[in-house]
């Protein structure tokens, strides 16, 4: 069962729009993972700022990383995510989450309304 501190590191360290795009990035690399410099190469980052993000997911328990002689290679850590949204959705339908949409069925995001006036 995932504690309270630990869902909140794993969901700040989310809620950061590059750290975010680089998770999913390994997410669809599956479970072979992607070297760094993959990585960088295909999201367009420094190798500094990809560094400082990656050790950001890493200390939240998000990605998991081997070396590979020079190269280190990077994997969705899907446990923690799995913990996570365990973790999210454990009281759902009155604690009886079985009754619950399967929480792995892609739904599509809402669409964020502006008010009148407001840059978009």
């Amino acid at each position: 069962m995932m504690e309270t501190k630990f869902a909140l590191k794993a969901l700040a360290a989310l809620a950061q729009e590059t750290r975010l795009t680089i998770f999913r990035h390994l997410v669809e690399a599956g479970p072979e993972g992607i070297h760094a410099g993959a990585i960088a190469e295909a999201l367009g980052l420094p190798g500094a700022t990809l560094s400082f993000h990656l050790k950001e997911l890493h200390h939240a328990e998000l990605v998991d990383s081997r070396q590979e002689g020079r190269f280190v290679r990077y994997t969705a850590n899907l446990t923690t995510v799995q913990a996570m949204v365990g973790y999210l959705t454990e009281t759902c339908c009155g604690g009886k989450p079985e009754m619950c949409v399967p929480v792995a069925v892609p739904l599509p995001m809402p669409t964020v309304k502006r008010k009148p006036g407001r840059p978009q």
